[in-house]
């Protein structure tokens, strides 16, 4: 009879443990990452991403969030737009990370086009009531000054018109510094990680 109840109370406590570590778990809060190669780890280990050291500071820091990286290498704001609204109904994110423009730029895409698809997807990012950051980028100067100024200029047009944070430049200390870049002098090395994250970090932060 005492070994039973003994054995009652173990498959009891565990079962509660169980149920705490589920509910432990059921409230961390959801970052959602949309963006492209730089934000999906191309040419490195997914594990070296600056959205995966993001996750890690946050784990280090017992920080109750999960980051679910949504980005493709090769996306654009259109791409991006499309793919949103199912995102956001099945992960409810407390904050949306917006990386995207960079593939749209490099294609020569009309920047009224980016700005619409971009705006679509912070509405509906605030209409859940998620909160939003915009992640700037820009595109080589070799494009024409007029089209890469206009682009540049976009980000932080876009995060006033809608009073979002802003990163203004994710490859700020890092795009000129070819130890630092790819063979295609376009996408981070590893070691560059830390740097992107460090650019994102002090914007996002104070939203956390």
């Amino acid at each position: 009879m005492l070994k039973r109840f003994r054995r009652l109370i173990l498959v009891n406590g565990c079962f509660a443990l169980l149920l705490f570590t589920h509910i432990v778990a059921a409230s961390d809060k959801t970052i959602l990452v949309m963006g492209d190669s730089l934000s999906a780890g191309y040419g490195i280990d997914l594990q070296q991403s600056w959205v995966q050291q993001l996750q890690d500071k946050l784990s280090r820091e017992q920080r109750a969030y999960t980051v679910i990286n949504a980005s493709v290498s090769g996306e654009t704001t259109t791409g991006g737009a499309a793919r949103l609204a199912r995102l956001l109904q099945t992960h409810k994110p407390e904050l949306v990370l917006l990386e995207l423009g960079g593939n749209d730029g490099l294609r020569g895409q009309p920047i009224k086009i980016m700005r619409s698809n971009l705006s679509q997807m912070i509405e509906a990012s605030r209409a859940i009531n998620a909160k939003v950051v915009l992640v700037g980028i820009q595109i080589p100067p070799n494009y024409g000054a007029r089209y890469a100024g206009a682009f540049a200029n976009m980000f932080p047009a876009l995060a006033q018109a809608h009073d979002i944070a802003l990163v203004p430049f994710l490859l700020e200390g890092v795009a000129l510094n070819p130890e630092l870049m790819q063979s295609d002098g376009i996408h981070p090395v590893a070691e560059a990680q830390p740097l992107m994250l460090g650019n994102v970090w002090p914007v996002l932060e104070p939203l956390l």
